[in-house]
């Protein structure tokens, strides 16, 4: 029987091989199984967020992704990326997108010793600039198993006025975006959240690298096509109706899904009545429960063929 601790643990871990992150410290959050309590076709979700936001995105009450994999049996890791949390900063070199996937890699295939036993893989779960991270990461053809990949709020092309927005933040390593600004940016339309938002998610609200403002409006935009190409996993893609963040339509989505050539299958949409932050919106739950039925068919294999001498 599968048994999730119910109850949020937060974490810290330092990277002891050989790698890119060697010596770096992460912080976290997340939900657990006791070793051998879940069943051999689940898998181990970790998620990743995006610009702005700690791990604590994914465990907002009501609206908790750490509770709603609890729900169905699924443990899971939320992490702080560079730079945020405890999280050591990562020099952001060429692209801090890139540099945020190469230290993910050699940080997860730590995680995946520490915490993967009994599970079937890893899926990655990762929102806006997480998921261009995720999507990166996944590129690279990481050495721990990984099953799938669920991304949100990442597309193809971002507004003029969103690169300038951010270039016009003040010339800091780290800044605070105003929050009337993120609000309205992450949010859709009034109407598509409950009362409690956008309030609710403040909890969650970090500063933020510039370079990752930067990057993802300008650098990634460039090299998006060329890194998913590379993705041999199934995915998982979502893009909230009212995304203020990315010029965001249904062509621009089937264009965002057919990028992907490598990978086994695609399955991609638009999430009505949602904004930037789907996780945010009326839509969350049943955003969120999609993902982990997700994560729960990448375990699914059929059987291989039978043995020599075997009975067909």
């Amino acid at each position: 029987m599968t048994n999730i601790n119910t109850r949020t643990q937060r974490f810290t871990h330092t990277v002891r091989s050989t790698g890119p992150a060697q010596g770096m410290t992460f912080s976290g959050r997340g939900r657990l199984a006791d070793q051998g309590a879940v069943r051999p076709d689940t898998p181990l979700v970790i998620a990743v967020p995006g610009g702005t936001y700690t791990s604590a995105y994914f465990d907002v009450a009501e609206y908790s992704l750490l509770e709603r994999a609890t729900a169905v049996g699924v443990p899971v890791l939320a992490i702080d990326r560079p730079g945020y949390g405890e999280s050591t900063p990562v020099d952001p070199g060429e692209s801090i997108i890139l540099a945020n996937a190469e230290v993910l890699d050699h940080l997860i295939g730590e995680l995946w010793e520490e915490h993967g036993a009994g599970t079937a893989g890893i899926v990655l779960i990762g929102h806006s600039i997480g998921g261009a991270t995720v999507s990166a990461l996944a590129a690279r053809g990481p050495s721990w198993p990984l099953l799938g990949i669920a991304i949100s709020g990442c597309l193809l092309e971002a507004p003029a006025e969103a690169g300038e927005a951010w270039a016009a933040l003040p010339d800091l390593p780290v800044v605070e975006m105003p929050r009337e600004t993120k609000d309205f940016v992450m949010f859709g339309p009034e109407w598509t959240s409950h009362e409690d938002m956008p309030a609710a998610s403040h909890v969650a609200d970090s500063p933020v690298p510039k370079a990752e403002l930067l990057d993802i409006t300008g650098g990634w935009i460039e090299r998006v096509r060329s890194v998913v190409a590379k993705i041999t996993v199934p995915v998982h893609y979502r893009q909230g109706e009212f995304d203020r963040l990315w010029i965001t339509d249904a062509a621009q989505v089937a264009a965002f899904s057919e990028a992907f050539v490598s990978a086994p299958f695609v399955d991609a949409r638009l999430v009505a009545s949602s904004g930037h932050c789907i996780d945010f919106h009326r839509s969350s739950a049943s955003f969120q429960l999609d993902q982990l039925a997700f994560a729960l068919s990448c375990c699914i294999t059929p059987p291989g063929p039978p043995s020599a001498g075997t009975a067909s």
